[in-house]
């Protein structure tokens, strides 16, 4: 009986050791308020445009360049001094500003500002705005409009000239082929450039409060953001209820309750590529590489800095860091090389990727 019990013994496998955590990006964050010189702490959106930094806040248009910061409001000839959006010509590196009050483009060292009553802009509510080849396109509360840089002339967009039921449109992202706007109760909204037809994109199941049909179309009706990847022809989308990615073939969504994100109501996506992709929501920031999650915040309990990383299978594991963004609530981001930059609620924040 000793030899077959050493027998069974030696045949007992060793226990596997619980795996490492995946891999993911590492940031060292340093913040920005205005202690620092920032505008204003609430901001709404951030732009890269090389080595200089644009904020839109809700108190003026703030430029990070050589270590500081400098402030627009309308006083410098900003059209009104809640800025929403900026987006920046990749040609003449121009500078876009969506905000409460009207358009205004930032061009050799003055302001030109556009309303309704001197253009064609749908509506001086202007929530996003994006510069795309020679097209500027805008999200207004009251449709979407393209300004023609070359004629100068407008075209508008609304519930009479597309399948649009609802003219709250949120954030746009153009590509030269397709144009998507991400519309505040009326889903994803898809313009296709040669044919100029327009195509909805909605939730299958019509229902404000519940995913009924996972994976069979947009997981909700309020969308706030979508993010086109043109050369893989893929679109990640932003809503309150969660997110989801479009293939032009299958959907799949993501809810708090089975994926790595920190909450379902997102305000901006921000796709790194047709896998790989950046969601800032209420509850943090997360990042997902196709597998794996990460999500970047304050501790929700005692507002020490935390990451904590989720692998393919669900397994959640809490990295060691010391810093992290100025707040939970994340309005959106913009890369520059292997760092992000970050606007949130109290601040704009500058994640340094460590190697």
């Amino acid at each position: 009986m000793r030899y077959a019990l050493l027998i069974s013994l030696l045949a007992v496998p060793a226990l596997a050791k619980d795996p490492a955590p995946p891999e993911m990006p590492r940031f060292q964050w340093e913040n920005f308020t205005t202690a620092n010189g920032l505008p204003d702490n609430k901001v709404f959106n951030v732009k890269v445009d090389g080595n200089r930094v644009w904020a839109a806040t809700e108190n003026g248009l703030g430029l990070y360049e050589n270590g500081k910061w400098k402030v627009f409001r309308p006083a410098d000839g900003l059209v009104h001094r809640v800025a929403t959006y900026v987006d920046v010509d990749k040609r003449t590196h121009d500078v876009w500003i969506a905000t409460m009050g009207g358009l205004s483009r930032y061009s050799g060292g003055r302001f030109d500002n556009f309303t309704q009553l001197n253009s064609g802009l749908p509506n001086d509510v202007v929530y996003g705005v994006a510069v795309k080849d020679d097209y500027v396109w805008t999200a207004t509360a009251a449709g979407a409009g393209r300004l023609n840089l070359k004629t100068g002339q407008w075209s508008l967009y609304h519930e009479r000239n597309t399948p649009m039921y609802e003219i709250w449109t949120y954030a746009v992202s153009p590509g030269s082929d397709k144009v998507y706007y991400a519309v505040w109760g009326a889903g994803v909204l898809e313009y296709d450039v040669k044919t100029e037809r327009w195509k909805d994109y909605n939730d299958p199941d019509g229902e404000t409060e519940m995913v009924l049909f996972k994976d069979q179309g947009l997981v909700h009706e309020i969308t706030t953001s979508v993010s086109y990847v043109e050369k893989e022809k893929v679109i990640w989308v932003a809503t309150y209820f969660g997110a989801s990615r479009y293939d032009m073939r299958n959907w799949k969504n993501f809810l708090q309750k089975d994926s790595g994100l920190p909450s379902d109501f997102l305000n901006q996506v921000k796709a790194v590529d047709g896998t790989r992709c950046w969601f800032s929501t209420d509850k943090g920031l997360a990042y997902y590489d196709g597998e794996n999650w990460a999500v970047y915040r304050p501790a929700l309990d005692s507002g020490k800095p935390e990451m904590l990383v989720r692998d393919a299978t669900g397994k959640v594991t809490q990295a060691a860091v010391d810093t992290a963004p100025a707040h939970n609530y994340i309005f959106g981001l913009d890369f520059q090389g292997d760092d992000v930059w970050v606007a949130t609620a109290r601040g704009v924040s500058h994640g340094i990727r460590v190697k």
